[in-house]
């Protein structure tokens, strides 16, 4: 996180970030009940991955479409 923060800035880093941790949040506090800190963490921080990787798919494909 400290890397991404130091190469993009703070400011891009929440543009571009902060969708998709908020929605990794709610998902982790409704779904994930391990009944352990560190599977729940686990699971929220690759929530917050896949979700931050599919839109970063997506915005892509969209790019290629418009060209």
């Amino acid at each position: 996180m400290h890397t991404l923060i130091q190469r993009l800035g703070l400011v891009e880093t929440l543009r571009a970030e902060l969708t998709w941790l908020m929605a990794s949040m709610v998902i982790a506090e409704f779904f994930y009940k391990f009944h352990s800190f560190t599977l729940e963490c686990v699971a929220f921080m690759a929530t917050w991955y896949a979700l931050s990787r599919i839109a970063a798919a997506a915005q892509g494909l969209m790019c290629r479409l418009i060209r």
